[in-house]
């Protein structure tokens, strides 16, 4: 199976939303601690400020992830342009899924890949992004392609 990037559209919207707050938040309890409701409250929050007009909000970038060869949506990714800590505009990674039943078969990285082609396009020379702790699987697939840790942020609850 070979990835493309489509943009987004309009009637997947809603249920790109719901999924990924629901996820995100998912995360926040997981990996960050956070109570259920605290982190669903971030999540709408968070959501609602960085996509304020939707597909339409400045700076803001989502796709669907595709099947070359049949159009079958495997996942989903969301990147912003933004500073970086490096003093220039680069591409931000708030959202990369690979629907459940696509897992395991290289697909991420192939998403990692087509991001980087897109970025490119874009004129951006960077791909920044921030990954949960205990997110194990998804650090292994950012290592490999070759990203670096920049900063690792510990806390101990008491």
């Amino acid at each position: 199976m070979e990835l493309a990037l489509r943009p987004l559209r309009a009637d997947e919207m809603p249920d790109y939303l719901a999924r990924g707050q629901e996820w995100y938040a998912r995360d926040m309890v997981a990996h960050a601690g956070m109570s259920e409701d605290a982190a669903r409250t971030k999540a709408e929050h968070d959501w609602e400020q960085l996509l304020p007009d939707g597909l339409a909000s400045p700076g803001q970038f989502l796709f669907a992830l595709e099947d070359r060869s049949t159009g079958e949506r495997v996942g989903d990714l969301w990147f912003a342009e933004r500073g970086s800590d490096f003093g220039e505009q680069a591409a931000f990674i708030y959202s990369i899924e690979i629907f459940e039943e696509f897992r395991g078969r290289g697909l991420g990285r192939q998403a990692m890949l087509a991001l980087e082609d897109e970025v490119r396009s874009r004129g951006l020379g960077r791909i920044a992004l921030n990954v949960f702790g205990g997110n194990e699987i998804a650090r292994s697939l950012y290592r490999s392609v070759g990203y670096a840790e920049t900063a690792v942020f510990m806390s101990k609850e008491l």
